[in-house]
Formats: structure tokens, C-alpha cells, sequence
């Protein structure tokens, strides 16, 4: 019960609790799987009803007019957000398809064959990266789980071409230090690539003031855009025109409906952009951009930490058996998620569904709680750890079988 206090009088405290009511919101669950998708907010649903109902309804080819070039539009109002520049990001294709594109120019640019990710990496992100490696005649060289700088300094040789690696862990929630391993790469010829997915509207990112050459993202966690919204692409601006993507898809010529029989890009950032974009979830990630940046990171990341604090205080004095903190204490590497680690995980988020409280699961034993500062409460917070606590301490989770769901 005091722990619920606390929780109240947190949230009663809160200077953007506000934001909670621009989202769709059900009362009968807490929700902290964020970090996975996103809540729905309210003015999206009036966005995307205009498009449909009025601009592809009575405009139809017409639309075209002004959807044109929306992806490059809504990246600009993106960039600030990660510390980007005007014309050097764009939303377009999903978060796979850029990182295929922006790692192949990259490594293609460096004259190099290898690339460094880490072990922890996302499966997409690995998959694309070991692809694109193998065909340049390379490897793609295998850091520990989150790694340090010094470690990414001693895995450097003049056959790397291009760094790639997270910011923020998937699994462990921990933020590396990016302007470090952005100058480590550097210092050894590379350049450096950086995955924003756990990162772009949950923590503070400044691509340029880090230094960084390329990055990718998607939109439907943090950025609250909807499932399947488009990723992001960034690509430092003196970097544009000096690489080239190896999709030449129609959307990144220079006279797009010229219909030319030859290839040439486009002079911007729209050259990275491949196919026609989907317009629909577009304007939903136009309206969840819009809404972030209202906020502000900064307040945004006052209030993550301030969750996360709670969350972990809250697992500190509850103390349920044999669950391990994953996620760093130290604010400067941990990311807007706190994982914890148990060997029945998967059954404990089954349990901690049943009773109200959606989490993820990770395998093979980590149960990961997102806190998107949006429209988490500190109760929610509070009530999380009190059903985590009671699902281990009377072992509740053995109700469920080990057999896996298609979605975990």
C-alpha cells in the first residue's frame, strides 16, 4: 500500500502527465510493452480519417500533389528529435530495408569489407549486416553483448569499413556510449552506423553533435506511429551525395516521372528512398512524431528515468526470489526499459498478462517492462512490481505450460 502512495503522489507530481490523455487508453490493464508497440494517440485516428476519408476518398491521384515528398517533409520534423539536421533524414521502407541500404553504401564508400555489430544485436540487424558483409567479400565481426568503447577500439583492423550496433540493447535496455564508439570507429577508418529502434523518443540522441555517419529506426515504439509504420533512415549530410544505395528504386530519381531510361539520383536525402511510401501509416507517424516533439526529450527523459527509478526501487524492496535485475542502474546506460531475468520468464509474463500487466518476453529468460513517459503512470509502475513479486513468491506462473506463442 505505501508503494501505491508513493505511486500517487508521483503522478499527481507529474508535469507531463497531461500527455496520458492524447492516447487511447484502456483502464482495465497496464500496458508496458511500449518499448515493443506503441499506445494509439487520439489525434491520430482524426489524421488518418482525413486522409481516408476526404484525400484518397475525393482527391484520389489527385493526393499525389501533396503526398509527394510527405516521407522527406516528416523527416525533417524528425530530425530534431535525434539530432539530426534539416535534409538529412527521411521515412521511408522499414527499418530492415535501411539498414540494408545506408550499411551497403557505407561499407561500399569505406573501400573496406568487414563490419563490427555485437552479439546482442537485434536478429534483423545482424541477419541484414552479415548479408551485406558476405558480399563485399567480408566478414561481419562479432563484439560481446553491449559493448564498450575500448572493446570496439580493439576489434578495429583496416579491413573494417563501417561499425553498427544499437544504442540502446533490445534485450538488456543498457545505452552505450555513443559519441565514444563513434570516434573509436572513426580512429580506425570506419564509419559508424547506429541503430535509434529502443532509442528515437525515449532517450535524448544527438547524431551530429556524436559525430555519427549513418542510422536507422522505426517509429511504431517510442514514436507511438502504429504496427508496420515506416522506419527512418539518417545519412550525414556530407555523406548524401557521396554514397550511393544500392536500390535505385523509381521514388529516388532525379526526374521521378520522367521516366527516364537511366538511373539518376536525386541531389537530397530523398536519393535513400526506394518505392512508393504508405501514406496511411505515414501521417499516423507524422502525428506521433508531432507529439514527441511537443513534449519534449527533454522532459520526456526526466520523466523515463524518474519511472525507472520507481520501478527498480520498487523491485528493491519488494525483493521477489531469484529475479535479476538486467538493466543498468547507472542513468547514463540504461535506456527506457528495465528487463529482469528469471529462469520461468516466459511463464511469468503469461502470468503477469493473465493478472492485468502486459510486459514481453525475450528469450531464454528475460521479461522486459517498458515505460514510455508519454502515458506511463508511476502506479502502473508500482503495480507492476506488486504483481511481479506476488506471481514469483506463490509460484501463480506454473498455472501455464511452457509451450510458446506465435508472439511472446
Amino acid at each position: 500500500m505505501v508503494l501505491l502512495e508513493r505511486a500517487s503522489e508521483l503522478d499527481r507530481a507529474d508535469p507531463i502527465a497531461a500527455y496520458r490523455d492524447e492516447f487511447i487508453i484502456e483502464d482495465d490493464f497496464v500496458y508496458l510493452d511500449g518499448n515493443s508497440l506503441g499506445r494509439l494517440p487520439k489525434r491520430t485516428i482524426e489524421r488518418i480519417r482525413t486522409v481516408v476519408e476526404k484525400e484518397w476518398a475525393h482527391e484520389l491521384v489527385l493526393g499525389w500533389e501533396h503526398w509527394l515528398d510527405l516521407g522527406v517533409e516528416i523527416g525533417d520534423r524528425l530530425a530534431p528529435i535525434i539530432g539530426a539536421s534539416p535534409g538529412e533524414v527521411a521515412l521511408c521502407d522499414q527499418t530492415s530495408v535501411n539498414l540494408y541500404k545506408v550499411a551497403s553504401a557505407g561499407l561500399t564508400h569505406s573501400g573496406r569489407t568487414d563490419i563490427i555489430t555485437d552479439r546482442g544485436n537485434f536478429p534483423s540487424d545482424r541477419y541484414v549486416l552479415e548479408g551485406v558483409a558476405t558480399s563485399a567479400g567480408g566478414t561481419l565481426i562479432f563484439a560481446p553483448e553491449d559493448p564498450s568503447p575500448k572493446v570496439i577500439e580493439s576489434l578495429m583492423t583496416d579491413s573494417v569499413g563501417l561499425v553498427s550496433l544499437s544504442h540502446v540493447g533490445y534485450r538488456s535496455g543498457r545505452m552505450l556510449d555513443a559519441p565514444a564508439i563513434t570516434a573509436a570507429a572513426h580512429a580506425g577508418g570506419a564509419l559508424m552506423l547506429w541503430d535509434l529502434a529502443h532509442s528515437a523518443g525515449a532517450v535524448p540522441v544527438k547524431l551530429n553533435e556524436w559525430g555519427a555517419d549513418l542510422a536507422v529506426g522505426c517509429t511504431y515504439k517510442y514514436l507511438n506511429a502504429g504496427p508496420g509504420a515506416p522506419g527512418f533512415l539518417f545519412v550525414r549530410e556530407s555523406l548524401i551525395g557521396a554514397i550511393q544505395q544500392p536500390i535505385s528504386g523509381w521514388y529516388a530519381h532525379a526526374d521521378q516521372f520522367a521516366m527516364a531510361e537511366e538511373f539518376v539520383p536525386k541531389a537530397g536525402i530523398g536519393r535513400f528512398v526506394v518505392g512508393t511510401p504508405p501514406i496511411v501509416s505515414m501521417v499516423g507517424a507524422d502525428e506521433g512524431i508531432q507529439l514527441t516533439a511537443e513534449a519534449g526529450m527533454a522532459s520526456l527523459r526526466t520523466k523515463s528515468l524518474a519511472l525507472t527509478d520507481f520501478f527498480i526501487e520498487a523491485l528493491d524492496q519488494l525483493d521477489p526470489p531469484d529475479v535479476e535485475l538486467v538493466t543498468p542502474r547507472n542513468h547514463e546506460a540504461r535506456g527506457s526499459q528495465v528487463t529482469v531475468r528469471h529462469t520461468e520468464a516466459y511463464r511469468i509474463s503469461l502470468a503477469l498478462r493473465r493478472d492485468g500487466v502486459i510486459p514481453d518476453f525475450r528469450a531464454p529468460d528475460l521479461v522486459r517492462f517498458g515505460f514510455t513517459p508519454l502515458y506511463t503512470t508511476f502506479s502502473e509502475a508500482a503495480m507492476a512490481a506488486t504483481h511481479l513479486d506476488q506471481i514469483v513468491r506463490t509460484g501463480s506462473y506454473t498455472e501455464f505450460d511452457e509451450t510458446r506463442r506465435g508472439v511472446t
